[in-house]
């Protein structure tokens, strides 16, 4: 009986992960898909049953005041086209498979446990990772963008037709974002608010810097293209100093990236050439103690080292 659940229960979540992965549509653009609005969009049979109770269940997660409120707009911010009640089910399919199967390799129910908070921040932690890399894409696009509007505007051009320019040349994320706000703009938002709802998705500082100059120049006048080129020009220096930064700091990072994996890489490799060298330190309550405070040295090791190299320009 117990293998006959563990089975079911291993089956429930490889179920549930792809029920997630399938349910992506894969939409470029989730904040405008008008098929939200067509009643007939929604399918008809086991898809559609499928569709409406995730649509659903997503509608109770994202309501206003909700715990999970905010986790929409992460979603946006790592460019994961995936809805909230399709994240969550990745996640609960994870924490499933991960127990059983550190379960059925070490048969001990206490590590077993463990499988839940690393199913549960693991795919946190990765939506962080994509929203770094984005934002750090965005940011070295961001010098060469400002010089395009600047040029657009000695053309000529609005600044709304400036923004549409860079929509059509640039590449992604810069294209993305700039697109939709140009879509916002097409369906009557104002200038500004779609500048702001830019700033929020993104959260750069160097591009609230152009916006806020941008603001203020809708209300004071001035030569904008001027500001913008003096703007690229700082934010060009910004990014050379960072770059001159990470090259300086790149040993000590590597050391850091080293030194906090090399004992899980370790353990991992005894525990397949020498399992009864490791098996003790999981069965005794001492090896408990022992794994809690490695973790914790290596956890503040981990820290010093980036809080060392984590140089703010």
């Amino acid at each position: 009986m117990t293998t006959i659940f563990i089975g079911l229960a291993a089956a429930v979540g490889v179920l549930i992960i792809f029920m997630g992965l399938a349910a992506n549509r894969g939409s470029s653009d989730p904040d405008l898909h008008m098929d939200a609005y067509n009643p007939a969009a929604g399918g008809s049979g086991k898809g559609g049953l499928v569709d409406g109770m995730l649509e659903g269940f997503n509608k109770r997660l994202t309501r206003k005041g909700g715990r999970t409120s905010g986790l929409a707009d992460e979603l946006m911010r790592a460019d994961l086209k995936l809805r909230v009640s399709e994240y969550v089910i990745l996640v609960i399919g994870l924490i499933v498979v991960l127990v059983l199967v550190i379960y059925l390799r070490f048969h001990n129910v206490f590590l077993a446990v463990f499988g839940i908070p690393v199913g549960y921040f693991g795919p946190g932690f990765y939506l962080k990772f994509r929203q770094r890399r984005r934002l750090k894409a965005f940011n070295n696009q961001l010098g060469d963008t400002i010089v395009l509007l600047s040029n657009a505007l000695k053309a000529g051009y609005s600044f709304a037709q400036a923004m549409a320019t860079i929509a059509k040349s640039s590449s992604p994320p810069m294209a993305d974002e700039f697109g939709r706000a140009v879509r916002e703009m097409n369906l009557g938002v104002a200038v500004d608010d779609a500048l702001q709802h830019m700033v929020k998705r993104i959260e750069s500082e160097d591009f609230d810097l152009m916006v806020t100059a941008v603001q203020i120049h809708r209300v004071v006048g001035g030569n904008l293209a001027e500001i913008l080129d003096t703007i690229a020009f700082t934010i060009r220096e910004r990014i050379r100093i960072q770059g001159e930064i990470r090259t300086l700091t790149a040993q000590a990072r590597a050391s850091g990236y080293i030194i906090t994996g090399l004992p899980f890489a370790l353990a991992l490799v005894l525990t397949f050439i020498s399992p009864s060298y490791i098996t003790p330190l999981f069965h005794e309550w001492l090896g408990y103690v022992l794994i809690g405070i490695g973790l914790i040295s290596i956890a503040i090791g981990y820290g010093i080292i980036s809080k060392i190299t984590n140089i703010e320009v």
